[in-house]
This record gives C-alpha cells, sequence and structure tokens, in this order.
C-alpha cells in the first residue's frame, strides 16, 4: 500500500502579507487615511428585507485573504495617533 504525501499550497499572498505587514505608520496623514479607507467592521455585513421577511447576510470580510493583515494595519495606525500624536481616535472606533 503506497501513502500519498501532500505537500501544503505555497502560500501565493504571503508577499502581499508581508508587504502589508511591514508597513511602518510614521505619518499623521498617512495614519489619518489608513484609518478612513480600512473600515472598523466589516461592510458587507446587513439585514436585507425581501417581501416582508429579513435575511441576515454575514460578514464576509474574513473571506478576504489579508483581511488579519489589514486589521493590524489600521491598528497600527491608530496606536500612532492616539500614542505619538496624542490625538483623539475616538470617532475612528466603532
Amino acid at each position: 500500500m503506497t501513502h500519498i504525501s501532500h505537500s501544503p499550497r505555497p502560500d501565493l499572498l504571503a508577499p502581499v502579507r508581508r508587504w502589508v505587514d511591514g508597513i511602518q505608520v510614521h505619518d499623521r496623514q498617512v495614519a489619518h487615511l489608513i484609518c478612513q479607507v480600512i473600515p472598523c467592521h466589516c461592510v458587507f455585513e446587513r439585514n436585507i428585507t425581501l417581501l416582508g421577511r429579513t435575511y441576515h447576510i454575514p460578514p464576509l470580510c474574513k473571506l478576504n485573504p489579508i483581511y488579519d493583515e489589514l486589521v493590524y494595519l489600521r491598528l497600527r495606525a491608530l496606536t500612532y495617533l492616539a500614542e505619538v500624536c496624542q490625538e483623539d481616535v475616538n470617532h475612528y472606533i466603532c
């Protein structure tokens, strides 16, 4: 009986993940831009009412292969604004 070993698939998005993880936030305007562009919650989750029935569309952001890296980038930008720039970031928090 032969055993077939499955080698793990290569992570084709690893370079993109490393690039996003490597982005350093050292500029106030860039930090604000990141916080404005990357939403604080999944924009796809919603309730839709159709013909008197309500259907819930679950958050689909986790299907984005670099979702976690984007969330961490936004967190780094918020931290920079709050700790280094001493700005109130409450308007960016959901």
